[in-house]
């Protein structure tokens, strides 16, 4: 995977050389590029020593979250019937796949939120995810559809109105690779919606027993990245179609008066990152974001977000100011808000989803950040910052370094 083109303008995805081929083409499926009507992946990759990993029997567990709420999980399907898919003008409409995580009433002697466990994700989803580092026995494949989420199904929401974060993956990511963020927000307090951008991941479940693989990943990968807004363009508009449903006069989940309508942010991982910039410029709803390590692709009005509040999560191999993505210097000399430039030593372009804890799971090599301590440090600075700028709490993890987040870098170019 080393020195290939996949994630924009000439560069490598950035910490691809923290992991084997195998693993990051498996979990940065934009590499992995699928037909449009199969599940066939791209020719195999170059096997290792752990293709055939020594895994644990039991199925995955993600990190338990922080907050004091239980976690209640809601799936939608929502089409927007208005646009033409780009990557599949034939199909009917845009569609997208929904997870909403928030926060639950729980009984104070409970450890869990009582309820139908909610699913990681479907088996073919996985199956197809994992086929790229050739993990492909049906035990694996359960183990991680099946991991414990510490979330139940459509549990009633906890009383009151509680702040909404989007969250958008990485290019070829699907959404459940996003979930111990999302989890841990809803129990700090969030209704947070993760969304699969049709056509976009490895693989997306949609209803009718169909499976959506990753069309565009081919087109990128044909075309060199030389048209990247055109995913970030496209994921605003889906951002937006999605706020629209939720907060509009017919919205389309049963809790949605939960939702402070007055209160949104969103974050996203990589090109899921880079499109919260562009989500924000596109639409003022939205009043603070994140970025966790995405190459940014669209140049900012002249009055940046509006003066609205972003944070820069990156790794610091690649993110650090004057680093190889030069992206990041120039949006944040654009931002006119208040804004924050974090990077964290040894985390890799993956550390910031899921990817550590799947990889730990079936016994692959990941970055040289452990998984807990990747999943402990992005869920910390994302609440801060969601904490401080959404919900006006002042959070001096954000004012400099914290001796109990000794990977964190601060930066002041």
């Amino acid at each position: 995977m080393e020195g290939r083109r996949v994630l924009g303008r000439g560069r490598s995805v950035p910490g691809m050389n923290k992991l084997t081929r195998a693993a990051a083409a498996a979990l940065l499926a934009c590499a992995v590029a699928l037909p449009a009507t199969t599940a066939t992946a791209a020719p195999p990759l170059p096997r290792t020593a752990t293709t055939t990993p020594d895994r644990p029997a039991e199925r995955m567990r993600l990190p338990a979250p922080t907050g004091p709420y239980g976690v209640g999980s809601s799936v939608l399907h929502l089409v927007d019937r208005s646009r033409v898919d780009p990557w599949v003008p034939e199909a009917d409409g845009r569609e997208l796949m929904v997870t909403l995580h928030y926060p639950a009433a729980r009984p104070a002697a409970a450890r869990h939120t009582p309820g139908r466990p909610a699913p990681y994700a479907t088996q073919e989803e996985v199956r197809l995810l994992l086929k790229g580092v050739q993990v492909e026995d049906p035990a694996s494949v359960r183990q991680v559809a099946r991991a414990r989420t510490h979330s139940a199904v459509d549990v009633p929401p906890a009383p009151g109105r509680h702040p909404l974060v989007v969250l958008s993956p990485g290019f070829g990511m699907p959404r459940f690779t996003l979930t111990s963020l999302a989890v841990d927000l809803a129990s700090r307090g969030y209704v947070v919606a993760s969304l699969d951008h049709a056509y976009e991941s490895s693989g997306t479940s949609v209803p009718g027993g169909r499976t959506l693989t990753c069309v565009a990943c081919a087109f990128m990968e044909e075309n060199d990245w030389a048209d990247g807004h055109l995913v970030t363009g496209v994921r605003a508009a889906d951002t937006r179609f999605v706020l629209d449903r939720l907060t509009g006069p017919r919205p389309a989940w049963r809790y949605a008066s939960s939702i402070d309508r007055a209160r949104i942010g969103m974050a996203g991982h990589s090109i899921g990152g880079a499109s919260a910039v562009s989500a924000m410029a596109a639409d003022r709803r939205i009043d603070a974001g994140v970025n966790m390590d995405g190459t940014f692709w669209d140049t900012l009005p002249t009055d940046g977000l509006g003066g609205r509040p972003f944070l820069l999560l990156g790794t610091d191999e690649f993110h650090r100011p004057g680093g190889e993505d030069t992206t990041w210097d120039t949006t944040w000399a654009a931002l006119s808000g208040e804004k924050h430039w974090l990077t964290v030593d040894g985390a890799d372009h993956l550390g910031f989803s899921d990817a550590p804890v799947v990889l730990d799971h079936l016994g692959l090599p990941g970055g040289d950040l452990p998984a807990g301590r990747a999943v402990t440090v992005t869920r910390a600075y994302v609440a801060a910052f969601f904490d401080e700028h959404l919900r006006g709490r002042d959070q001096p993890l954000l004012d400099g370094p914290d001796p109990a987040h000794p990977e964190v870098r601060f930066h002041r170019p």
